[in-house]
């Protein structure tokens, strides 16, 4: 799913979802956990998502919101998107191969071709479907894939089956389109469908997620309401977000990378309101010059808006995650100095 755009105060920008995300976040956590109990994990996920990157929401605009939701409730009841809703929609006007290619694109593996979205596949996932396929079949898709990934899914393989892969592509000469357009549109159809609707995210992820953007009132607030209804489900949430404090985990080379990439002025607010750890963590990685300078700037903002603090951290936290992802700096599990995927 693409990054969703900030809202602005622009309200008839507000598309159908987001609406339904301010919503969600404006009824506090009671009410808004009775509707997530109605509705599905895909629902779920796509609301979670939005609310996740709605961003600062005025007032004024959540009260234009409530008026027309209560305009909108009393003459025609209220609309909820979903995968399913939106297929059954475009399977009514469009044919079920076109549907599949449009539905493809919005849920399936990233990548403009099949193969390259087969290349974005688990190799023990793509294993797994391949191994019940006809060798000669499995073998046009591996010599359709890049080499390295198709290394590791033949690799899980049985032995025998693997042999006959490897035999019929040593045989293979040019493919003829008729054919490769069949295994195409076979992958297409019983594999990447299936596979999308399968791979959902873990609820716990995605609400640690949303809690990690949360101010920490609010945070603290929900969390502690959770406590109190699932205990169990607290701790798993709690281990899966990543906090500011958090950054402790990172090693002295990720942090210096940190700092050459985080906003100088996000910085300085953001360790307004952190742990001496944490301003220690930073500060020894400083040049003493530079070290100086932050907290001279520091000083200079005087007393700052717990929110204003909060967002900065986030800010800090979400570019460590990206620096992260991309493999620039590494950041340990609590535990026994794991790695920390993102």
């Amino acid at each position: 799913m693409a990054e969703n755009a900030p809202v602005t105060s622009d309200y008839n920008s507000l598309a159908g979802p987001q609406k339904a995300a301010i919503l969600m976040l404006s009824l506090g956590e009671e009410h808004s956990s009775r509707l997530f109990e109605m509705m599905d994990d895909e629902e779920i996920r796509e609301i979670s998502v939005i609310m996740a990157g709605l961003g600062t929401i005025s007032s004024g605009l959540v009260e234009r919101l409530f008026v027309e939701f209560a305009d909108t409730i009393s003459d025609t009841g209220s609309l909820v998107g979903s995968y399913e809703s939106t297929e059954r929609l475009l399977l009514k006007t469009l044919s079920k191969d076109r549907v599949s290619l449009i539905m493809e694109e919005i849920r399936g593996p990233a990548g403009k071709t099949m193969w390259e979205k087969l290349g974005n596949v688990n190799e023990q996932v793509l294993a797994n479907y391949l191994k019940n396929e006809y060798p000669q079949t499995v073998a046009v898709v591996l010599s359709k894939i890049k080499t390295e990934h198709a290394s590791r899914v033949i690799s899980l393989l049985p032995e025998t089956f693997a042999m006959e892969v490897i035999m019929r592509m040593l045989r293979m000469e040019a493919i003829q389109k008729d054919i490769l357009d069949g295994v195409e549109q076979t992958l297409r159809t019983e594999f990447m469908s299936n596979l999308s609707r399968s791979t959902r995210a873990d609820s716990h992820e995605v609400i640690a997620e949303i809690f990690n953007h949360l101010d920490r009132n609010t945070e603290n607030r929900f969390m502690s309401a959770l406590e109190e209804r699932n205990r169990e489900s607290a701790e798993r949430v709690k281990a899966l977000m990543f906090t500011f404090e958090d950054l402790t985990r990172i090693d002295t080379l990720g942090i210096q990378t940190l700092l050459r990439n985080a906003e100088k002025d996000k910085l300085g607010m953001a360790l307004k309101g952190a742990s001496d750890n944490i301003k220690e963590l930073f500060f020894k990685n400083m040049s003493s010059r530079a070290g100086k300078m932050l907290k001279e700037d520091m000083d200079a903002m005087g007393p700052v808006r717990l929110k204003d603090v909060d967002d900065a951290q986030a800010a800090i936290v979400m570019l460590a995650k990206d620096l992260a992802s991309a493999g620039e700096i590494v950041i340990a599990e609590g535990g026994d100095g794991d790695e920390l995927v993102y």
